[in-house]
């Protein structure tokens, strides 16, 4: 079927009008070093996605299947994902500098070309930024359990933020998800049934390094799943 034609970049998509993130997904850290601020100033702007809606070709200087992730932290399974597949083109989005500056220090150190970082929350960015079909696939690695039941409605796998994903979901796109947290797990087969998903669970992908929340889940004896969701809307 011929796709319809791409409204130009400075119409925001008709399909998402602009929304204030009224629930946080994250857990913020408002404190930043100098040195994290150095390691950041001299790669973000060249890695860093231009405002506005999202413009693959802009962003990454070639059409190629664009992979966003979702809460990439220090940038490890961006990173992992990137290298096994040059092909593809990564959008790595973390609140945090920290992580970002790391990411982009390896990014820089190992000449890695196609990864891209918006320093931000995912959801508005999904919400405001990104058109209908226009990504392959979304990763969430290990997301914020946020454990406590009063909490739980923080989790980014609900309802509001699945439609968003299905949105910029290409068809036959999906979104590939690991936790070390069976309650989350649980849930997010709950959730994403619920909303017309079709969910598999996948081995644990050989380019994803051991590191971060998942090793020290492991190390604590938590087991990891992973899974692979396809959106069927």
């Amino acid at each position: 079927m011929p796709l319809a034609p791409t409204p130009p970049a400075s119409t925001p998509p008709a399909s998402a009008p602009r929304r204030r993130c009224e629930v946080r997904t994250y857990t913020p850290r408002w404190r930043t070093s100098a040195l994290t601020a150095e390691r950041a100033a001299t790669p973000l702007p060249a890695r860093e996605v231009p405002p506005g809606v999202l413009e693959p070709r802009v962003a990454f200087g070639r059409a190629a299947p664009l992979v966003l992730e979702v809460g990439s932290g220090h940038g490890d399974a961006a990173l992992g994902y990137a290298v096994a597949h040059p092909h593809h083109d990564v959008l790595a989005v973390e609140v945090h500098l920290p992580g970002v500056a790391r990411m982009l220090a390896a990014a820089e150190e190992h000449g890695i070309p196609n990864l891209r970082v918006h320093r931000g929350d995912a959801v508005p960015f999904l919400a405001e930024r990104v058109r209908p079909g226009g990504l392959a696939a979304v990763h969430l690695f290990f997301p914020d359990p946020w454990p406590k039941r009063r909490h739980a409605g923080r989790r980014f796998v609900r309802a509001a933020n699945l439609a968003l994903v299905g949105r910029a979901l290409e068809p036959g796109g999906m979104l590939r998800l690991a936790t070390d947290v069976q309650g989350y797990a649980g849930q997010a087969r709950r959730e994403l049934a619920a909303a017309g998903w079709v969910v598999e669970p996948v081995d644990r992908p050989a380019w994803r390094p051991v590191d971060g929340f998942e090793a020290k889940g492991l190390a604590a004896g938590r087991r990891v799943t992973d899974l692979v969701a396809r959106w069927s809307g």
